[in-house]
This record gives C-alpha cells, structure tokens and sequence, in this order.
C-alpha cells in the first residue's frame, strides 16, 4: 500500500474526452487518458484491502493492488509485468469493459471506486510505447495441433496461451480480417483496430498461424436467422477433416444470433438488427468498399434496446448525420445512484449515460413497440416511415400496457439491438456438440476437464459455451480454456488458470 492514507486525501481522477462538435465528425478513439502524475494520484487512493473484492470483481483476477501500488512508486514496468500476468488484452479490457472491478472495490461502498480501468489503459498503453510488449516464444514444441475456430478475445486468448505452451495453434476466422466482434461490432471510435493488429502481430511471432475467410462448416446466414448479411468466407473447411488433422478442437465462436422483434411490419425496408449496421461502418473505416452501406444520414433513427450495442449505434448514426436519434429501452429507467449497502460488491443496476448519448440522444425508458408503420396504402408494406408504441409498466409481477398511452414515432431506420440469444447453431451442429437450454454448446467449466463437450477432442469456451457476455469473460474463458486442452494434450500444465 503505498500511500496509507491516499483514499482520504484524493479524489477520484476520471479519464477525459474530445469535445463533442470535434469528435462525431471521425471515427477515432476520443478519450484522454491519464497522464503520469494522475495515475499516481489514482493509484494512491487504493486501500489495499484485506481482502480486495475488485481481484473477484474481475473476471480474469487481474491483481489490482498490486499493479495500482506500482504505478503510485512510478514502476511501470513492472506494473504492466503484474497486469500482463492475468490478461492478455489489457489494451481491448481497458477501453471497452465495463469494470465490474470498480464495481466491487471497497471503496466504493460509500465513495467514488478507484478508477482501476483508467490505470489499466494507462499501464498498458505505456507498455506498448516502451516496448515492453513482446514475443513470448515457447522454449520447446510439444509437436500437438491445435484448431481455434473464431478469432475474437476467447479464440485470441486460447490460440496465444496455447502457442506460449508450445502447441502448434492455427486460427481460423470466417470474415477476412481477424478479431470477431472487436473487429466489426465495436465501433473504431471505441476501439481503434490497430490495438487487434498489432496483437496479431505478436502472436504470429510466437507461432500462431491464421487463417482468415475460413467457415467452418457450412453456412449460408452467418449472423443467423433472419439476418441480410450473407456469408463471405471464401473457404469451407469441415469438422471431419479438423478432426483429423488437429490433436485438440477449441470452437471459440460469439453469441451471434441477434435477439429479433417479430411485431406486425418486421419485413419493411429499413428495419435492420444492429450487426448489419456497425460491421458495414467498420468495413468502410479498414479502407473496404461496401456496395449499399447503411447509413443514417438525414434520418430519423430509432435504436430498439438499450444496451452497449444500442450505444453503438446511437455513436455511429450520430457520425453519419442522423437529423434525430431515439434510443429505446423495455424497462423503466433506473436511479441515477444505485443503492450502494445492497448491491455491493456486485453489479448495479443503475443509470448509465455513455459519451455517445452525450453526443446527441433521446432515451425513451418503459416503452413497447407494437408495430412497425410503412409508406404503403395499407401502411403495411414499401419502407418504414413510423413505429406504434405504448408505455408499459410492472403490476401484479408482470409488464403491461399502460391504457391511454398509444403514440406514433417518426422512423426513417429502425436498428435492433436487443441483445444476442444464442451462438448460430450451425458450427455446432456441425460438430455434433451438445447444447444447453439456451442454445450452448454444453461444457463444463470444472478444473478438470473443463471446456469439452460431449465429442472428443473438441472444446468450446467463450460466448459460444456461456452465451452472450463480456470482453473481459471471453478472455477468461479462453485462458482456462486452453489450460484445459494442455492438460488433455500433455497430461499436466503449467498454463496459468
């Protein structure tokens, strides 16, 4: 601890921003991180607990303490050498998670958390400007075969751990570039691509082989039913012939099949789930021509679903030029503060206002869409011109409609992201692995023998085994995944769990 009483004589430092009118017009990272002095400050207000809930807080138990007391002696090296112990992407994590550390830290019971993530971003970012980051090359070959199938953090984490254990890991990726949802669901100007590619670059030092435009089994609607977007793997590569010529099979694959509202007038032009709309934009920013993009300029767009990914598309409609942006949420909209004694040390339920709805956003909270309104006679068919919504509220344990409360919202686009239900089934029934309730693969996370399904050989970890969830848990998953496959390949691993 290096500074017994630097909680109470410091206040929280948060990171900044670029100012509205100058960053909605690029697709740039915006945020302003901390200088030298400010980290040390922040650092200074850790307490060190007893017993540091923001270490559990953290999926991949980064060792917070530790790397916060580094930063306030000003060792930065071995800052990052204590956060590059437990994560392998502190450069995605530190820009994009929501920190549940921050959430569970001590402090926060009744004072600002520690801002964990902004050290994180800083200790990370200084690494790579130092050179610290390098190559890990495994001292000895096993002689094993790996297949990762999908390249985003999970694929990411278990290929690297994997290679660094000394296996022969080749990725496969089904879109041309590798990254999975960092690469074309997170907008550039949450996370610039250039964090992904150079990490690429890394692991192919340390003998990872990547293989982009790759399906694995077959699979006309990537994103799942009821998607536009169509597949444009260039090669097919089947489950039988990985089987044979892979020692281990680790399906590492997102949550892809996107939640849908099947209200009258779903089929009108103009009405797209959310990964239709950001992979396009991001396509465009890596220099692609898209033929047909979607876009929202000089448009009244609706967001349906009030999540990170309905942000995302209130950010990038914003940088189009939309003439509004309406954003919508099922539920009644939270308190400001969340009530601190009951909800500590786990995730609050509370308002969050993200730097893209500072940009320029309505939020509409408790409210339905009952149907989708086009510009047709029978206002059935041709484009979407307006959405018929009412207000709902909870009563007797269940949502109903409020009477009375029937309106018409003018819509040009209307953007679904209501969430992910389930992985697109198809890489998995191609395997023949089993799936869980919702739509899984079926593996168990137990220390041993964790992350195989029921067909040999063949793993699954990430979002395709626990459904959609965070960055931060996809790396985790990944980690041990790959412990996992080591010990079945080896019988023993020193791989960090």
């Amino acid at each position: 601890m290096g500074k017994i009483t630097g909680f109470m004589e410091h206040e929280r430092v948060e990171e900044g921003y670029k100012p509205v009118e100058e960053r909605v017009k690029h697709y740039k990272e915006f945020v302003v991180g901390l200088d030298t002095e400010q980290a040390k400050v922040q650092g200074a207000r850790c307490m060190d607990c007893g017993t540091p809930f923001c270490n559990s807080g953290c999926p991949v138990n980064n060792i917070i303490p530790d790397f916060n007391d580094l930063v306030y002696r000003d060792d930065w090296q071995n800052a990052f050498a204590v956060l590059d112990s437990t994560n392998n992407f502190p450069e995605f994590t530190g820009r994009i998670c929501p920190a549940p550390c921050e959430a569970a830290c001590v402090l926060n019971v009744n004072d600002d958390a520690v801002g964990i993530k902004s050290l994180e971003h800083a200790i990370i970012d200084r690494a790579w400007d130092e050179g610290w980051v390098a190559p890990r090359v495994a001292k000895h070959k096993t002689g094993k075969k790996v297949a990762v199938v999908g390249s985003g953090p999970a694929g990411m984490a278990a290929a690297q751990q994997l290679a660094r254990a000394g296996h022969d890991v080749t990725l496969f990726e089904k879109n041309d570039r590798v990254g999975g949802l960092l690469r074309y669901g997170i907008p550039d100007f949450k996370m610039e691509k250039s964090h992904i590619d150079r990490r690429v670059e890394q692991m192919k030092a340390e003998g990872v082989t990547f293989r982009t435009g790759v399906m694995v089994g077959a699979a006309k609607d990537p994103l799942g039913k009821g998607s536009k977007v169509t597949n444009l793997a260039k090669e097919t590569v089947t489950p039988e012939q990985l089987q044979k010529d892979f020692d281990a099979v680790v399906l590492t694959g997102g949550a892809e099949q996107s939640r849908d509202l099947p209200a009258p007038g779903r089929d009108l032009d103009g009405i797209h789930f959310a990964m239709e709309f950001l992979p396009q934009q991001n396509r465009v920013n890596a220099g692609d021509k898209v033929k047909g993009q979607l876009r929202a300029d000089g448009k009244h767009v609706i967001v349906i679903g009030g999540g990170d990914t309905g942000s995302d598309c209130v950010g990038t409609s914003n940088r189009h030029g939309a003439v509004s942006v309406t954003q919508f949420e099922l539920m009644p909209q939270p308190p400001e503060e969340e009530n601190r004694p009951l909800t500590w040390p786990y995730w609050p339920i509370k308002l969050r206002t993200s730097s893209s709805h500072e940009e320029g956003c309505e939020r509409e909270f408790a409210i339905s869409t009952k149907e989708f309104i086009g510009d047709g006679k029978d206002g059935k068919s041709g484009k979407v011109t307006g959405l018929k919504t009412v207000r709902v509220e909870w009563k007797d344990g269940k949502m109903q409609e409020v009477p009375g409360s029937e309106q018409i919202l003018k819509a040009d686009l209307v953007l679904l992201a209501m969430g992910f239900i389930s992985p697109v089934a198809t890489v998995l029934d191609a395997f023949g692995v089993e799936k869980d309730a919702r739509g899984n693969a079926r593996a168990t996370v137990d220390f041993i023998g964790g992350y195989a399904t029921n067909v040999p050989k063949v793993f699954a970890a990430g979002d395709i085994r626990r459904g959609q969830s965070l960055v931060v848990w996809a790396i985790r998953e990944g980690r041990q995944a790959a412990r996992s496959v080591d010990e079945f390949l080896m019988g023993f691993s020193d791989l960090p769990r």
